[in-house]
């Protein structure tokens, strides 16, 4: 067995994290929104570097981002059975190639329907094909006392995608107009996704991970067997992985949803943040990125379920004393306790991965993970609850209050979850 990884297993590593920087353009979509909004000009055609665009409206402007989302949640599934299939390679190339064809077509059609199809619908087929491809590819050259921080680094360039792309796209828009920036990202995102797609790849047949050094003491429990997703779904602990990744998501989205109006709210009496509401956003961004390897490093030490653990009743507690953090207006508070949250949803991307591997094995880890990631997708429901209970009530406290309770049931859920046994498998 060998002492160390090869150096091949970083490279396929850091190739992982620079196509998720290009998939990551759903998180800066609000700098699109922005110039795309105008309540009183819905319809109207725009002028100058935009000519041949029309307004939109806030309900509008928020379909491509949710269809996007709704698709990548989606389109996992089928990416991962085309990773464990046909490879890394090829699942990451087509998912580039349908995000940049997304792109230049938004930018061709210049229309609310092209913005559908173009981001909405290619977007999210290129981010879920591609998105499973490099995370399983990484973690099969490593074995599980490095899955955490391995994942990590893939998954925290999506995450840390919103600190270019947000400020290259406001340049861009600027500079040249609205088709212009998706001209140029969609050429940038098919160039780096096609050159760090090609080196990507498996480890070769009969490759096993180093181990950690011998430590005295129980060792993780962790799967001998690689799970197909038919046996897998028929556990339980895959239900209860689906239930934690809509806890860590919910909680999150929440957050980043509204970041830009919490902040404006509690900075009343500040001008410089009222008027630069966006800082939170960017932020939370790179706490976001930072949470997926912090995270993943330090489950590699203490164990996933103390992790998930320790990121969501910190965040749980950050929740419930947000309402009273807002109407202090002391902004020290309101960055550390959206900057927990940021660092617990970006910490759950890192350790759903993780868990999945270390409960049904590395083998088909592209389609078990993707049937997991499923979890993502419906974490969704909160951000839009959370916009119906503003509605009522006139603030997002019962949202807080509720998704801290959500987080504590996870935890609950999280010490209670075990990793199933295969048949004739001892632990």
């Amino acid at each position: 067995m060998a002492d160390k990884v090869p150096g091949r297993a970083w490279v396929v590593t850091f190739a992982g994290t620079a196509i998720n920087l290009c998939l990551g353009i759903l998180y800066a979509w609000s700098v699109w929104a922005k110039e795309l909004i105008n309540e009183k000009m819905v319809g109207q055609p725009m002028t100058g570097l935009n000519e041949g665009w029309t307004y939109l409206n806030n309900a509008q402007a928020s379909v491509p981002f949710s269809l996007c989302v709704i698709i990548f949640a989606l389109l996992m599934i089928p990416g991962g059975r085309i990773q464990d299939k046909f490879g890394p390679k090829v699942g990451a190339t087509t998912g580039g190639l349908f995000l940049a064809a997304g792109c230049i077509l938004s930018g061709l059609m210049k229309s609310y329907t092209g913005l559908i199809i173009g981001f909405g619908i290619l977007g999210g087929i290129g981010m879920g094909i591609g998105y499973a491809a490099p995370t399983p590819a990484a973690l099969k050259w490593f074995g599980p006392h490095k899955r955490g921080l391995v994942a990590g680094l893939v998954v925290g360039g999506y995450g840390g995608a919103a600190l270019y792309v947000s400020p290259l796209a406001a340049y861009l828009i600027k500079s040249g107009g609205l088709s212009y920036s998706f001209y140029f990202l969609g050429i940038l995102f098919a160039a780096v996704t096609i050159i760090a797609g090609q080196l990507l790849s498996w480890p070769p047949p009969g490759y096993v991970p180093p181990a950690p050094p011998v430590k005295a003491g129980p060792t993780p429990s962790i799967t001998t067997v690689d799970w197909v997703a038919g046996d897998m779904v028929k556990t339980w602990q895959f239900y209860a992985l689906v239930f934690l990744f809509i806890g860590t998501t919910q909680s999150g989205l929440l957050i980043i949803a509204n970041a830009a109006k919490i902040l404006a709210e509690a900075a009343k009496g500040n001008p410089f943040f009222a008027a630069n509401a966006w800082i939170l956003a960017s932020y939370g961004g790179l706490v976001n990125a930072l949470g997926r390897v912090g995270t993943g490093l330090y489950s590699d030490k203490i164990g996933r379920a103390n992790a998930y653990t320790l990121n969501c009743l910190v965040s749980a507690v950050c929740l419930f004393a947000l309402p009273a953090i807002i109407a202090s207006k002391i902004l020290f508070f309101l960055f550390l306790a959206v900057g927990i949250a940021y660092w617990q949803y970006g910490g759950g991307l890192a350790l759903m991965p993780s868990f999945t591997a270390d409960f049904f094995g590395p083998k088909n880890l592209g389609f078990n993970y993707g049937l997991v990631f499923l979890g993502w997708g419906l974490g969704f429901f909160m951000a839009r609850l959370g916009g119906t209970i503003k509605d009522v009530t006139g603030s997002l406290n019962w949202a807080f209050y509720l998704s801290g309770l959500v987080l504590i049931i996870a935890v609950v859920v999280c010490r209670l979850t075990k990793r199933p046994m295969a048949v004739g498998e001892t632990q």
